[in-house]
Formats: C-alpha cells, structure tokens, sequence
C-alpha cells in the first residue's frame, strides 16, 4: 500500500491574493483539489478544482485587485510566468497590446511524495522515460518526485524553464531532494541550457519539463545519445498525437513518408508509398498519464511506434492506483511457443509443424492483424496459430485460411510467430530475418509461389489436413468466391487467384469477371487449372 503524501504551501498563494478571494478558496473547503485561480479583469474571480469550477465572488476584478497580486509575487520572466519564493505556486500573465496585465492564472504547486511509486521500477532502470498528459493532470508534480527519487542515487540536474520544479528563487523547493537546479533566463535557450547542463555539470540523469519546440527535442537527442538518462514531459494525451505533432515527433524516432519498390511493397502487401519510422526514439519508454491515478505505458516506444504506423496499435500496460493506495498493474500477456519442428522429407530447406500441445491455451498476441476463426464444425478444436508471412501477400493468406476455415493470427514480428512462411527467392538469400528464425527454431515453410494455392496447401499441412476440405462441392460455393474475388480487385487489389476448378466452373468464373469489365486468364494445367481475375492494364 502506498500512501501519498501532499505539500502545497497553500497559504503562501492565498497570501498575495484578494482578502475576498482568499476567504473565498478557504471557505470552499476543497483545497487538495484546487487547481487554479482565474482573475481577469472585467470578469469575476473563479476558482477551477479537479471536477467543477466554482464563483469567488460576485464583484468585477478591477485592475486594483491585479496590482495587489503582481506586488507580492516575483519578477514576470519573458515566457510571463512569476512565482512565489520558496514554494511550487505559479502565475502567469495574460497581458494586452500595450503591455499590460489584464489577466492571472494563479496555478497551485504541490509537492506529492510517493507519486512515482507507480513507475518506480521504470525510473531506476536507467531508461528515458517520457510522460505525456492533458495540462493539470499532474506531469509536474510527477516529474519532480522522479527528480527526487533519482537523485538518491544518481547525479541529476534539472533544467528548470519557468521554476514550476524547483520553484521560485534561488533556492531550490525541498522536494527535489538533492538534485541540482539550472534555471533558465528566456524560454527560447532552454535547448542551450540542456546542453550546457550535460557539458559542464557531468550529469547521469537530466530532469525537463514541458518540451515543445523543435530545438529542444533535438537537443534531447543529443542528450541522449551521450548516454544520460533522460525524463521529461510534453504536451499530448497519446502516442498518436505525438506523431502528428511535426515539431515533437522527433521524440518517438519521427515519421516520413517513403516510396517502396513494386517488390517490397507486394511482399507487404500494402500500399507503395507508406509511413515509416526516421530514426531510433529519443525515449525508451512512454507514459501517458490518463488520470492522477491511472497510467498508460508504452515499454518500447520504437516496437509501438513501428506498430502505430503499420496500423495495428500495441496496447499499453496499464498501471492504476486504487483508492486503498493499491498499485495494480495489466500486462500484455506473454508470447510464448507452443508449438516443435521437423525437417521435412521431401525438401532440406522446409520446416513445417510437428504438432500441438492442446493443453496450452495460445494467448492473445501483442500485434494482431487478422484473426479468423474455423468455419467448420470439424474444425472448431483447432488451435489459433500466430503466422509471420515474409514475402507472402497477407491478403492472399488471409483467403486461403478462409477458405479452409482455420484459425490464423497475422503477427507484425518474427519473434512473435509460430511459424514463419515466405518464398523460395527469399530463402535461399538467406534474409536476416530468416536466419534469426532459424536460430529461435521457429518453423520455417517455403512456397513456391506467391499463390493462393500455395498458400492453401501450406495451411492444409500446417493443421494436418487434407486438401479436400478446401474443395468446392457445389456451383454456388465456387460462385461466391468468384465474386468476393470480383469485388476485392475492384475494391484495389491488383489480382486474386481462384480455387482450382473444372471447365465449366472457369467458364463461368471467365464470364463473371467479363461482366465487371475485368480481365480473367487461366492457368496450370488439370486438375489444378485456375482462374486469375485482374485489372485490365
């Protein structure tokens, strides 16, 4: 059980305001969830708590009341934020074309120890750790308890832009233990200060708030690739707003738009021009503060990243905190190999299933693309199997596994897979990917062509079955796949390959496709002579 432990000073913010309005805050009873005081001139003073905002008082704030505050409060720095010495507290300014302050933002600071006791194993790994969260969910407030908790044990400097961590003044808030502070003079050199830090103050960890500007995130690269431990903050509630933010997506490794060959692309089986990750991320692991109470966690920010991009989303660890100071944490569950290998007899370089241990259960798989499910009653005991297809047209395995009705999961990563199928071109250049297979013992089985017909008789040995359970034993079953084939080439697929079939049924299947203004040919000889339906040019 974790207990939290809160200093906020508030007496000190209450101090520099209003006496009406400081009695006001008082009487509302609700200070651990007071958030922030508004004061804008012309309106009435509102108090904003975690879920409701509420009126102070019913009278005007007049430029009297803005004066009493400005006076008792430090100097506005250029990023219009000022402070209150020794303590956490911040006001901003909202001023008008000529200068002047028309508007407060008093925003309470608070010291919460034992708030990064749900990530405490993440901070001491060594990692950089990047958080993201909507403004006033607590970033800060998290970011300056690592700074304590780090510098129990290791050299830390925090490079503090507007003193939200340290606080006002010269002398550091308590509650970063004893981590140094380097203040920053303009908002626009925090890049150079983060720079400085690490060349003349020799720092194995460097503490940042609120990156957001393309220069700091290239410095924090920088930072990072000297080898100190970085933990900062940005704005953005998720992964996916981070990479479409062109200034900080950098963070995350950066995406850019790039051009496959016709050969890549069909071994994809995607588009030609696709989104790929630019370079390694600045930070390891990435937390999204969902709630005060509530964490969502990306372990491997380049693998999410990858798989954001690819369209299948990782999902996140998610670590809560109960009302009992409990930590729960959900895990992706474990990828684990359940299934053994043989060499085949009939070629040397084909792997295939040996069989299945039907007692274990086969998890959930971290990134999925496809699953599907038997569609016959025979088959219904059959065990999902994750299959990584290098080479292989996913579209194309996707139908002969409906064909057959078994149950196949598409995984994004090698290491993932049960077994691993690709094309005799792609074997014998003995691909990376291929030879780090072979050393894991995941099976490998090698097609001939990049055909659906291989592809089924590929399936048909995975799950030890015989060929006939993908024949078609009426008109009408050859019929409806001739037309999903239709309407996947119109739908953009270049070509879709047929079952095999008799004369009459390709007949049939060749004037279907000429009514769809397509184009049909036949191939193989019998009885594997089939029908591919394509575009015309």
């Amino acid at each position: 059980m974790t207990q939290l432990k809160i200093t906020d000073d508030l007496h000190a913010l209450l101090d520099v305001l209003p006496s009406t309005i400081a009695e006001a805050v008082t009487e509302a009873n609700h200070s651990d969830d007071l958030l922030e005081v508004i004061m804008d001139l012309g309106r009435v003073a509102t108090a904003r708590f975690v879920d409701r905002e509420i009126i102070l008082r019913d009278q005007e704030i007049t430029h009297a009341d803005l004066d009493y505050v400005v006076e008792r409060i430090g100097t506005f720095d250029a990023d219009n934020r000022a402070g209150i010495e020794r303590t956490l507290h911040r006001i901003s300014a909202i001023r008008n074309r000529r200068g002047h302050i028309v508007g407060l933002t008093c925003r309470v600071g608070r010291a919460v120890y034992g708030t990064t006791d749900i990530i405490k194993d993440l901070i001491e790994s060594g990692r950089s750790l990047l958080i993201l969260g909507r403004p006033g969910v607590g970033k800060t407030t998290m970011l300056r308890e690592a700074a304590r908790l780090l510098a129990e044990s290791k050299r830390v400097v925090i490079v503090d832009t507007s003193n939200e961590i340290g606080g006002d003044g010269d002398v550091p808030h308590p509650a970063v233990g004893r981590a140094r502070r380097m203040q920053v003079s303009a908002p626009s050199l925090q890049h150079e200060v983060m720079i400085e830090a690490v060349e003349n103050h020799n720092p194995e960890a460097i503490v940042i708030d609120e990156i957001g500007r393309e220069l700091e995130a290239a410095a924090a690269r920088t930072i990072a690739e000297r080898g100190v431990q970085l933990i900062g903050t940005a704005h953005g509630n998720t992964l996916e707003n981070l990479l479409l933010n062109p200034t900080l997506s950098d963070l995350v490794g950066g995406i850019e738009s790039v051009t496959l060959s016709d050969e890549e692309a069909r071994r994809r089986g995607t588009q030609k021009t696709v989104l790929e990750r630019r370079s390694p991320p600045t930070f390891d692991v990435l937390i999204e503060i969902q709630t005060r109470d509530r964490l969502a966690i990306q372990q491997d920010v380049a693998a999410s990243v990858d798989a954001l991009l690819r369209g299948y989303p990782l999902p996140p660890e998610i670590r809560a905190r109960d009302e009992l100071g409990n930590i729960h944490i959900e895990k992706a569950p474990p990828m684990v190999k359940t299934f053994s290998t043989r060499q085949s007899t009939q070629q040397g370089y084909r792997r295939q299933l040996n069989g299945y241990d039907n007692k274990t259960t086969p998890p959930e798989p971290e990134v999925t693309s496809l699953e599907l499910s038997p569609s016959t009653e025979n088959q219904e005991s059959l065990p999902t199997v994750k299959v990584y297809p290098y080479g292989v047209a996913r579209n194309r395995l996707s139908q002969a596994a409906r064909r057959l009705g078994v149950p196949i999961m598409l995984v994004n990563e090698s290491s993932q897979a049960d077994v691993l199928v690709t094309l005799r071109t792609y074997f014998r250049k003995r691909q990376r990917i291929i030879v780090d297979a072979e050393h894991r013992n995941t099976p490998i089985h090698v097609l001939r062509a990049n055909t659906v017909y291989q592809m089924q008789q590929f399936l048909s040995d995975l799950f030890n079955l015989s060929m006939d359970v993908a024949d078609f034993n009426d008109e009408k079953n050859y019929m409806g796949e001739t037309q999903a084939a239709i309407e996947a080439v119109l739908n953009g697929e270049r070509w879709v390959e047929l079952t095999p079939a008799n004369a009459a049924i390709r007949r049939l299947q060749h004037q279907m496709a000429r009514q769809a203004n397509l184009v049909s040919h036949s191939y193989g000889k019998e009885p594997n002579r089939r029908v591919r339906i394509f575009r015309d040019g």
